[in-house]
């Protein structure tokens, strides 16, 4: 994955990714990070529009990340596991798939906000 994108939480001042690309066509969004064998820290998937996310036919555990429109986290999901589904989240605008753990290493929670820089 490349990428020029870069994602801090302005709350801890964490840089959660900093080669992070984007997926705002349906069909970028449908692929996402199938095929893929792994994320490296710094590399994120931004899916925008983006209310839910699933594993199905992936091959690791990501960690994911809800934002409304201000980029307030209104959720979070860690160690999402290849095959599952995860819920629709009421009031998201974007979604941010994650190396596992970098929810827990950037100390990211609910109400935090968070700046995607092109």
């Amino acid at each position: 994955m490349t990428g020029h994108i870069i994602i801090i939480n302005l709350d801890t001042g964490f840089t959660l990714a900093d080669t992070a690309v984007r997926a705002a066509s349906f069909f970028k969004r449908l692929h996402g990070l199938l095929g893929k064998k792994g994320m490296l820290q710094g590399e994120a998937l931004v899916l925008t529009p983006c209310s839910a996310v699933h594993c199905i036919g992936m091959r690791f555990v990501i960690d994911v990340v809800f934002l409304d429109r201000s980029g307030r986290v209104v959720h979070t999901i860690e160690s999402m596991k290849p095959g599952s589904i995860g819920p629709v989240i009421k009031n998201a605008y974007c979604a941010i798939e994650l190396p596992e753990g970098q929810i827990e290493r950037s100390k990211t929670k609910l109400g935090d906000t968070l700046r995607i820089w092109d």
